[in-house]
């Protein structure tokens, strides 16, 4: 069986198209981006249901069967255990569909990284690496 010259190009393209959108996919999974700044709170404890931190708080967006957000909440949760500062806050998702409409929340789980005053200073879609995690803490003063 032989592949004709018109499929070969097809197969070729499809391929170099899926292979983009992986390479793509995989890069921007996880990193955390920093935003612009903006004076307005981005939320209030009343909708979140809990206190923001004194310093930072990591506002996670988690669903019920997703195996990346245990991790993420596994994660978050070890680094804020020992600061009295910094705040993890993990929502349901399929609970808060007004929020996560508002936020603009495309995926779990997404981690949004507030200030004291509830303002985004950068958010994480995928799970996060510790390090990532860490250093974007240790910036924020």
């Amino acid at each position: 069986m032989s592949i004709s010259t018109p499929n070969l190009f097809i197969l070729a393209g499809t391929i170099a198209a899926a292979s983009g959108y992986g390479i793509w996919h995989r890069a921007s999974r996880g990193r955390i981006t920093a935003k612009k700044a903006d004076f307005t709170p981005l939320v209030t404890p009343q909708e979140i249901g809990a206190p923001l931190g004194s310093r930072v708080t990591l506002l996670q967006f988690s669903s019920a069967f997703c195996t990346p957000c245990r991790a993420t909440r596994t994660l978050l949760a070890d680094i804020t255990e020992p600061m009295a500062d910094v705040s993890h806050i993990d929502i349901d998702a399929e609970s808060h569909l007004e929020l996560v409409r508002r936020l603009d929340i495309r995926s779990t789980p997404t981690t949004i990284i507030l200030d004291r005053n509830g303002q985004e200073i950068s958010r994480a879609v995928g799970a996060p690496k510790r390090e990532q995690v860490i250093n974007a803490l240790a910036s924020i003063l």
